[in-house]
């Protein structure tokens, strides 16, 4: 699959991803990309995040692949539990919030701060960076593994955002390439 024949949907975390961010740059490179908006950025819940994530979908013409980051990796698994099978193509999730750092957020609802721990209903990669104070390297294999995602570990790279250094991330491009590469050929999105 090539991103054209997608629509790629970047759900960003807590406080949104701001204009250096990758996944803004991303946005405005990949012209099938568009952000899944929150009703509040700073104020997440389990149901309005994923019920945004779902509506999203729903709403796609092409093939659906998530982009997500941090909080937005959580999102993405309460979402799923909605999602019908066929409905996402792929899911391509870095650098997860931990249930300790969601929790140490201010505005963080309850609901949101524990993961959900099934597997995706779809493929999946979980990017994870060694030195990355919102999740450890054992936390996001563990979430990796819960939820049936290839694991990649992104060495000493932080919070894979543009504070750590990561605002055009190319090398995150390469490898989100490589992975709609590997979704291979997938049927035109079931029309419910």
């Amino acid at each position: 699959m090539k991103s054209s024949d997608a629509d790629i949907l970047i759900i960003p975390g807590w406080s949104g991803s701001g204009a250096d961010h990758w996944q803004s740059r991303w946005e405005a490179r990949l012209p099938t990309a568009r952000r899944v908006e929150q009703e509040d950025w700073y104020k997440p819940t389990r149901d309005g995040w994923a019920n945004r994530i779902v509506a999203a979908v729903r709403g796609a013409a092409r093939p659906v692949v998530l982009v997500a980051h941090s909080a937005g990796c959580s999102a993405v698994a309460h979402a799923a539990e909605h999602l019908k099978p066929g409905e996402v193509a792929g899911a391509f999730l870095v650098s997860p919030a931990s249930e300790r750092a969601k929790r140490a957020v201010p505005g963080m609802a309850e609901d949101f701060i524990p993961h959900r721990r099934e597997r995706l209903p779809f493929p999946s990669v979980l990017i994870a960076s060694a030195t990355d104070p919102y999740c450890t390297h054992d936390e996001a294999r563990e979430l990796a593994q819960a939820w049936g995602s290839e694991f990649v570990d992104a060495g000493d790279s932080g919070h894979l955002n543009s504070e750590s250094g990561h605002g055009p991330w190319p090398d995150g491009l390469l490898r989100f390439a490589t992975f709609l590469k590997g979704l291979g050929a997938v049927p035109q999105k079931m029309i419910q």
